[in-house]
């Protein structure tokens, strides 16, 4: 019995704990209080949803505003490298030497300046003549009675460009019927 006495008391600690707890859980949470609390995580929520619908926005923005940066200088590694270009074309309308040779060689010297350029950024010369004819780069102005291989680019009006293998200008060729 000595065993169940001491068995007892505990357990009527634990239920009167229990019973307690609960007591103390109904006096501190009336339902003026629990919706008093509720409101309080729904403001706090809300404040969280508009603080991350901000910061959304700051961050497409930013992305906007890069976006738009790298469109406006896109091209200005490339125009500073023609701007060189450009300088040895107006050296060559100062000079006052009448000589044919003078001029021939300051346009040979600034054809080599942008054919730097063009190597620089990947700008290749499509000059097909004795080529099949790829209507991908080429662009066919008409064609010719010809001794020639049929399908193929006998003579170039004018040279195409391609930017990385990509085609910016067809070359203008006839082709042998």
């Amino acid at each position: 019995m000595t065993e169940n006495a001491k068995d007892s008391p505990s357990t009527e600690t634990t239920d009167e704990g229990a019973s307690q707890g609960i007591a103390q859980d109904t006096v501190q949470t009336s339902p003026e209080e629990r919706i008093a609390a509720l409101e309080a995580q729904l403001a706090e929520a809300q404040a969280a949803v508009l603080y991350i619908k901000a910061e959304g926005e700051n961050i497409r923005r930013r992305a906007m505003d890069d976006i738009d940066k790298a469109r406006k200088f896109a091209l200005e590694k490339f125009s500073n490298e023609l701007l060189a270009v450009k300088d040895s074309l107006d050296a060559a309308l100062l000079i006052e030497a009448t000589e044919v040779q003078s001029y021939k060689d300051g346009v040979d010297l600034t054809a080599k300046q942008l054919a730097s350029v063009f190597d620089k950024f990947n700008i290749a010369e499509i000059n097909p003549l004795g080529e099949k004819f790829d209507p991908n780069k080429h662009q066919a102005i008409s064609m010719l009675e010809n001794s020639g291989e049929p399908n193929t680019v006998t003579s170039v009006l004018q040279k195409g460009y391609s930017l990385n293998d990509r085609v910016l200008r067809p070359a203008l060729v006839m082709v042998a019927k």
